[in-house]
This record gives C-alpha cells, sequence and structure tokens, in this order.
C-alpha cells in the first residue's frame, strides 16, 4: 500500500473527507487533529473497516453516508489489513488471534490430532448410546449425573467403568427407553410415599416368587433376561444350526427349538406374573398410577414391560443399569474410546513437558514489554503450555508486582487497583502488542491506524511507544496512520524521524467538511517562521509580540521597560494607541542583538493590528496559526478600550498592575450592574483569548486546539459593544 485514499461522508462526526495519503519514502503519516475536529471518528471508521460494518452518522443516523477507503489500484482496504489501535480501555482477550502466537507448528499439530482422536471417538460413541436408549437428553449430562453427580470428567467417568464393562454379561436393559421412566413426572411420581410403599410390596412379593421360580432367579436370569435370550438365539438362528440348550432345574431339560423356549420362558413367567397375590400388588400399583393423568405414557409403557416394575424401588441403581447396559451394547466403541484416551494421556503428557521447554514468541512480547516500559510489575506467562496446545484459546497473564528488593504475585484487580492512569495505559499497550505481533509473524500487509494510544503517559513510556512506532514504520508490512490531539506527541514523533516532515499533516475543520493542511509550527513556529519575517511581515510581527514579551520575562523581569511596553500591546494602557512599529524594532534590536528596520517604521501598532485583524476576518478557514494570535489580541483590545472608556478613570486604570482584564470587568459589573449582555461578550473574551496570547515558544497546544471562527464571531461581538 503505498497511497490510501479516502472519500468518507458523514462518517460520525466527520462531514466530509476527500483526501489522498502517499506512504512514499516514509511508512508512517501523522495527523493533528484538534479536539473535536475528526480524530476519533476517522478512529471508528476505520474500526467499522475491521469489523467489516458499515459507518455510519452518529448524531444523524439518517443521513446518507459515504465510506471509499481504497490503496493506489482503487482496490478497497480489506477488514484483514485493518488493525485499529485505540486509546486506552480495559484489557481483556482479543480472541484465539494472540494464542497463534505460542504455537510450535509440529507439537501442536501432533496434540491437536491426539485430542481429534479422541473426539471422534467420543463423539461415535455418544451417537451410538443416544440412539440404543433412544433418548434426546444430553449423554454427557446423564452419565455424570448417573455415576458422579457431584461433578467429574464424562471421560474420566467413563474409564472408571472399565473394569465391569469388560466382564462377559448380556446388557439386560439396553432395549428400555430412557426418556419414558425419566421424564421430570414420572421420576416425580415415583418419589412420592404411596408409590414408594406399594413398589416396596410387590418388588417383595415378586422376588419370593422368583425365589421359588423352576428357571428363574432374582438378581441374573429373570423373565427379562430369557426373553431377550430367547430372541438372541432365535436371530442368530441358533436352532436351525441344530444346537441346543439346557436349562437347569431339579432336572435338566434339553430345549431344541426356539418356539420350547419360548413357551417354557412364557409358562414359568404365568407362574410370577398370575400369582393371586402378586396381581393384587400389581393393581394397588396401577391404581398409584392412574391417579396421575400425566403418566399415560409411563403406564402403557410398564404394561408391556411389566418386568421392569420391581427396578423402580430404587431409581438410581437402575439408571446405573440402564447406562452400563447402553454402553455394554456399544463396547467396540467403548473400548475404542477409552484406548484413544488413555494413548492420549501418555503422548500428551510427553508433549506438554516438551511445550514447557519452548520460548515461544509470545514470550518475546511479553519480554520486550518488561524491558521497554517502567512499570512497577513484571509479566509471566501463566498458562503458556495450555495455550501451546490448545487447551486454554486465550493467553493469561500472570504479575509480580515489585517494590524495592520485595516481589510477590497479585491477581489482575488487586494489580490494576495499585496502578496509576498512565501505568495502566502502558498495561493497554501490552495487548496491542499481541494484535501487531501476530501480524508480524504472519507477514500480513496492515494499515496500523494509531489512536492516541500514549495520550497521558508518562515521558518514559510515552518514549517507549514512539520507539515501538519506529520500529514498526521500518517493517515492510507495517503502513502507519497516527492519529493524535496531543500536540507535544505529535512534535516528538517528527522530531524523532518517526515521521518525515511532509507526511505530518493538521486537520482545518470547516462548515463544508474537514481538510488536511501541511503542519506549521511543529518545530519551535517563534524561531522558524515568525522571527525571521518579523521587518518584513506585518502579522507575523504582531506575532512576535507575546513572544518577546516572554523572552524579556525570563532574562530581565517584569519591571524591565521593554516588557511594560509590550503588555500596553497585549492590554490597553494610557499609551497603548502610541507605540509605533519602530519602537517594537528597537525591543528586537536590543533583545536579540540583530538591528534592522520594518518599512513602515512611523506607523502606530494599534493601527497595524485594525488592519490585519480585518484581513483575518477574510482568511480562508485553516490551521492559520498568525491569525489567531493577531485576533486574540485585537478582541481583548477593544474589549478593555470599551470597558476603559465607559468606566472612564484614568488614574485607577493606571494603578492596575495585573490581571487587568478581569479587575476591568469586575468594575464594570460594579458600574453598570443591568448591562447584563456586555458582561456576558466580555465574559467570553476573558475565557478565549489569553490561550492564545499568553503563549510561549515551548508550548503552545490551545492555539492549535481552538478555531479562529469562534475568534471571529467573538470579535465581531465585542465590534458591537461599542
Amino acid at each position: 500500500m503505498d497511497k490510501l485514499k479516502l472519500q468518507l461522508e458523514y462518517c460520525y462526526g466527520i462531514r466530509k473527507l476527500d483526501v489522498v495519503l502517499d506512504f512514499a519514502g516514509n511508512a508512517a503519516i501523522a495527523i493533528y487533529a484538534p479536539n473535536g475536529s475528526m480524530k476519533s471518528s476517522l478512529a471508528s471508521t476505520f474500526q467499522d473497516i475491521a469489523d467489516g460494518k458499515a459507518s455510519r452518522d452518529r448524531i444523524f443516523p439518517n443521513r446518507a453516508t459515504v465510506r471509499v477507503v481504497r490503496d493506489e489500484n482503487s482496490t478497497n482496504i480489506g477488514a484483514a489489513n485493518v488493525l485499529v489501535l485505540r486509546p486506552y480501555e480495559d484489557f481483556s482477550s482479543k480472541g484465539n488471534a494472540t494464542a497463534t502466537l505460542l504455537v510450535n507448528a509440529a507439537l501442536r499439530q501432533e496434540y491437536e490430532a491426539l485430542h481429534a482422536g479422541v473426539t471422534a471417538a467420543r463423539a461415535a460413541l455418544i451417537t451410538a448410546v443416544k440412539a440404543t436408549a433412544k433418548t434426546k437428553r444430553a449423554v454427557e449430562r446423564e452419565v455424570l449425573s448417573a455415576f458422579a453427580p457431584a461433578g467429574g470428567d464424562f471421560d474420566a467417568t467413563l474409564a472408571s467403568l472399565k473394569e465391569e464393562l469388560s466382564k462377559d454379561w448380556e446388557p439386560t436393559f439396553k432395549d428400555v427407553s430412557y426418556d419414558v421412566l425419566n421424564d421430570e413426572r414420572v421420576v416425580a411420581f415415583l418419589a412420592q410415599g404411596d408409590f414408594r410403599t406399594a413398589i416396596s410390596d410387590y418388588t417383595k412379593k415378586y422376588n419370593e416368587l422368583l425365589a421359588a421360580s423352576k428357571y428363574f432367579k432374582k438378581g441374573g436370569f429373570n423373565y427379562y433376561a430369557a426373553t431377550n435370550v430367547a430372541k438372541e438365539l432365535k436371530v442368530s438362528g441358533f436352532f436351525k444350526a441344530k444346537h441346543s440348550v439346557s436349562l437347569n432345574s431339579e432336572e435338566r431339560k434339553e430345549i431344541n427349538s426356539e418356539a420350547e423356549l419360548q413357551a417354557i420362558v412364557d409358562a414359568e413367567r404365568a407362574k410370577i406374573s398370575e400369582d393371586a397375590a402378586l396381581r393384587q400388588k400389581y393393581e394397588e400399583l396401577e391404581k398409584q398410577i392412574q391417579k396421575n393423568v400425566q403418566l399415560r405414557e409411563f403406564e402403557s409403557y410398564l404394561q408391556a414391560h411389566e418386568e421392569l416394575l420391581p427396578e423402580l424401588a430404587d431409581p438410581a441403581a437402575f439408571n446405573k443399569k440402564l447406562w452400563m447396559s447402553y454402553l455394554k451394547a456399544n463396547h467396540a466403541l467403548y473400548v475404542d474410546l477409552i484406548n484413544k484416551v488413555e494413548q492420549a494421556a501418555v503422548r500428551s503428557a510427553e508433549i506438554e513437558a516438551q511445550a514447557g521447554q519452548e520460548h515461544t514468541q509470545w514470550q518475546d512480547v511479553i519480554n520486550m514489554f518488561n524491558n521497554r516500559f517502567i512499570v512497577p510489575f513484571h509479566l509471566e506467562v501463566a498458562n503458556k503450555i495450555q495455550v501451546v496446545l490448545g487447551k486454554e484459546t486465550a493467553p493469561r497473564l500472570g504479575f509480580v508486582f515489585k517494590d524495592g528488593n520485595d516481589h510477590a504475585p497479585v491477581e489482575r484487580d488487586a494489580l490494576l487497583q495499585t496502578l496509576s492512569t498512565g501505568e495502566r495505559k502502558a498495561f493497554h499497550v501490552l495487548n496491542m502488542l499481541f494484535d501487531i505481533e501476530v501480524r508480524r509473524a504472519a507477514g500480513q500487509q496492515t494499515l496500523l491506524v494509531v489512536d492516541d494510544i500514549a495520550d497521558s503517559f508518562d515521558y518514559k513510556n510515552k518514549y517507549a511507544i514512539v520507539q515501538y512506532l519506529s520500529d514498526l514504520a521500518e517493517h515492510q508490512h507495517f503502513k502507519l496512520l497516527i492519529l493524535t490531539h496531543n500536540f507535544d506527541f505529535y512534535r516528538t514523533i517528527e522530531s524523532r524521524r518517526l515521521v518525515q516532515r511532509k507526511n505530518c499533516f493538521m486537520v482545518s475543520k470547516t462548515t463544508a467538511g474537514v481538510t488536511l493542511e501541511a503542519a506549521q509550527g511543529v518545530r519551535n513556529v517563534f524561531i522558524n517562521v515568525w522571527k525571521p519575517a518579523f521587518f518584513t511581515d506585518d502579522r507575523k510581527k504582531i506575532c512576535c509580540v507575546p513572544f518577546m514579551r516572554n523572552l524579556i520575562e525570563y532574562t530581565k523581569g517584569e519591571d524591565a521597560p521593554d516588557y511594560l511596553l509590550l503588555t500596553s500591546l497585549l492590554h490597553w494602557k494610557a499609551g497603548t494607541d502610541q507605540i509605533t512599529v519602530a519602537d517594537l524594532d528597537g525591543i528586537y534590536t536590543r533583545l536579540f542583538g540583530a538591528a534592522g528596520q520594518s518599512g513602515n517604521a512611523a506607523a502606530r501598532v494599534v493601527d497595524l493590528l485594525v488592519a490585519e485583524v480585518a484581513a483575518c476576518l477574510q482568511a480562508p478557514d485553516g490551521i492559520n496559526f498568525e491569525n489567531k494570535v493577531v485576533l486574540a489580541m485585537g478582541t481583548r483590545l477593544q474589549a478593555e478600550r470599551f470597558m476603559a472608556a465607559k468606566i472612564n478613570d484614568a488614574v485607577w486604570l493606571a494603578s492596575i498592575t495585573a490581571n487587568q482584564t478581569p479587575v476591568l470587568l469586575r468594575r464594570y459589573c460594579t458600574d453598570f450592574p443591568t448591562e447584563l449582555a456586555n458582561v456576558g461578550v466580555i465574559q467570553r473574551v476573558l475565557l478565549m483569548t489569553p490561550e492564545n496570547i499568553h503563549l510561549n515558544s515551548f508550548m503552545y497546544e490551545p492555539i492549535l486546539d481552538m478555531s479562529d471562527q469562534h475568534l471571529r464571531r467573538l470579535h465581531a461581538e465585542v465590534v458591537a459593544l461599542v
């Protein structure tokens, strides 16, 4: 990406922006945006691109939004190619992307293959068991409910059943419908006292008859088991193959056909089921069941499976028998899962041990943060092995708080409570480092939109940010669009050559939209721009007045005659209208030791100021450094002149030695208490003009943040006072 073409309309606070940014020769572009002009709106627009969302006007959502962001080939910038680094937000995981930094590809591939095999085997078993049980419920939950009600791991719970399932026994209850017997209404009914008494009586009588049976036995070969045996022998063609079955009772009986076996089973069953006492107990049970109209399906099922009634005396134990039968019926799949789990456990332990020795890129990011940023804590990777192997989706940080020679691990929330705002912001930057390094490792072409991430940092960490951004600007896959309303940071990144001067822009906001202008005054506007033009440019000459006054204050003090004379151009004094350009030329020569003469030496400075104010009022919109100083000076002098004339007390005016504007306003309010409208105008003068006048060569951010449109309107209001 060599160029970035932006055509935006009604994107959040941006009414219109149409510009082409050229990265040729430098991978970074910086934009200084005064508060409220467009910085956050532009960052939000790029965030929408990264998120794959449409942009909109936040205040007027019905306005038609235009968002065209393309490269030099007129190709739209894609979501994957934009990363917005926002101002301080609470640290949180961004998902799986950071985890990729931890990957040893071969190690993780093997680990994932092991667990993929386990996952597939588990899914196959669950599907089969679900079909056998004829259930719509979650098999894992139901198995754990039956065998580990206090909670546990599904695979481990299955493994605990291995010995019992390996024995040779028939899955007696594999055909029982689990959901019918475990319907919540059925479960509630089975727990009722009356039913518990009835089922207990029935079971006791049933067991007595079973004990007296010739062929059936309690807890083993009962009617249900015998019926299943008969079915299996028939399906397998056992008797057709001329085999026989020997039933052992008082005398051994040879069975040679399915019909003969079924007849004996039915006869034996009839002896039990048709027993008069048992019938009575069964009828008592039916009365209990029929009390609940919602249990008809359960009753119908029991009528066809009366042999299950004794099991209902202990529903929890019966559920275990059911799941054991379902698992036994799918024993081959069960064995496959357990074998894979055991094999994976052995190799996983080996891989985890190896992973613990890996020095990953994620650790490099941690080291980068620990080395570059000065904070009272040290970062560690708390779950490195888990993330390497995919057990956890994103890294977790461990924190060691440092206080002198004392070190103590601390939880994240407790740590954040102890940190200053600047230190929290440094902590926030860590998350950005992960996102960036993922892209660097992948060689992904990325536009990094840097949205004031160093705002309010202390100087140590601010410079650490600048150095890191400088490193990124050297990387072939990154382009940086740096947005800031912090002029000191803006000046720093230019002076440290992170951004070339030709790639530094300032936002100018108008009623039509916003435009980008070449940066002005980044490096000492006084020395580099205004002072050299003192004798040839009236507007810059006027702008030098507050700067020269500050320098005289620092070098000679507030009692110096030149300081007092220049003060009379910033406040209306008795001799203000008598100061000439020649007077300014003399101060310049004495201050800098460089003689010179303006072409209009005899002119009064106040006349120059009036003329330049008039020109500023007609100037096109823009950064307009000089215009703001001139408008502020002219507006305040006009306001003070108005108040001085109204008060009309020359002796009192001459006695004012400091804070003249507020002193005049207090007297004006006392003398003219009903002129509230005028007071409101002058209060705005007091509020708006000082930041544009009392500035020095080291810090003049306020003059950038204020639009000269505000000063133009204020000047018109002050003129209207007269």
